[in-house]
């Protein structure tokens, strides 16, 4: 092992007692075990039997709990599962201490392969928009369409609020915050994770901040928190560094799946800028912009998503019959204030709109 990793962490010998993760009322959590990974599984059961399936990848330091409100939108369209990945959210650390995007692929790809359902309606958010990038190209079968959130693709000239997070990759550093942020209370750290990832937080409910600062504090007790979070970070830098077939905007050019792209307009981790790149690499895309939106739109607006996912299914065909009208009937909304769709069948948002208007 280099001088510069960090030690692995096993997973049968860091499982605390710390308080049971959260379920909202309509979710159930189950553990499945796979050939060096254990996963937690977030599912909600549909409205109705035969919708098809959907997965959703959460992104850096989040969980599963962070689609909860686009997983409850989205009931009657398809049976949704959402996955804590390695080391994030209930799911322990993997065997062999792998938290690049590659690894997380592989953790996705194990469990759609072993639980027989897909293909599958695929979400990511942030890494994991990179994530089930890799995943949508290295595995086609696996995915009927694509829906990315603020996806981490590289980025020339990253925002502001991403230097951090590449900070946190280096090797020392993540001890070093740990020291520096010892006296900070959950509440502290909360507000900050919030200030950076809603363009406006004060949307979150207070009660979604006490359950926010409760999950915190649970993360906090876990003592391969920082270990994980600091290889994934790695992970994000060393994929974007990657090129040739094995870079991930080559890879978005492959994926074969009808694609939503989801951007925010006050977005600091990912760049507003990089909207028009991605629907332009990505071969089958669809574009929503909320210029209200941050760096989780799926959890500010998740009626708003949810929307577009909707005209998404219509436009390729995945729509489900409702029980009470014919095949493919749906309520007709556009995608927030101010949406409007292009020439070529993507969506764009009218800067003057609002759109309508948790990582």
């Amino acid at each position: 092992m280099s001088s510069t990793e960090l030690p692995s962490v096993a997973a049968a010998n860091v499982l605390p007692k710390v308080a049971p993760v959260r379920v909202e009322e309509g979710e159930r959590l189950r553990s499945v075990g796979l050939p060096g990974i254990t996963l937690t599984v977030r599912s909600r059961p549909p409205e109705r039997e035969g919708l098809a399936p959907a997965l959703y990848i959460h992104g850096l330091g989040g969980s599963s709990q962070n689609w909860s409100a686009l997983m409850a939108e989205v009931e009657g369209l398809v049976d949704g599962e959402a996955l804590d990945l390695p080391g994030f959210g209930d799911s322990p650390p993997p065997d062999d201490g792998d938290y690049s995007v590659t690894g997380h692929a592989r953790a996705v790809i194990r469990y759609l392969d072993a639980s027989g359902r897909g293909p599958v309606h695929l979400f990511g958010n942030s890494m994991g928009g990179a994530v089930v990038t890799r995943v949508a190209a290295v595995r086609p079968d696996l995915v009927r369409t694509l829906t990315l959130v603020s996806p981490a693709l590289p980025e020339i000239f990253i925002q502001r609020g991403a230097v951090p997070t590449g900070f946190l990759a280096l090797p020392g550093v993540a001890a070093l915050f740990t020291r520096y942020t010892q006296g900070w209370t959950a509440e502290q750290r909360v507000r900050a994770v919030m200030a950076l990832c809603y363009g406006d937080p004060g949307r979150v409910t207070p009660e979604g901040f006490r359950n926010a600062v409760e999950e915190m504090e649970r993360r906090l007790r876990l003592p391969y928190f920082w270990d994980a979070m600091a290889r994934s970070a790695r992970g994000i830098v060393n994929a974007y560094t990657l090129g040739g077939q094995h870079g991930l905007w080559r890879q978005a050019e492959r994926v074969l799946s009808p694609t939503l792209l989801v951007y925010g307009g006050r977005d600091q981790l990912v760049s507003f800028r990089m909207a028009q790149r991605a629907s332009r690499a990505f071969r089958d895309s669809r574009l929503l912009t909320l210029p209200e939106a941050g760096h989780v739109a799926m959890m500010e607006y998740p009626e708003v998503v949810s929307t577009a996912f909707r005209e998404l299914l219509a436009d390729t065909g995945e729509l489900p019959g409702r029980a009470d009208g014919p095949e493919g009937r749906h309520d007709g909304r556009g995608a927030g204030d101010g949406a409007v769709p292009d020439k070529g069948g993507s969506r764009k948002n009218d800067e003057s709109g609002t759109a309508g208007a948790g990582s």
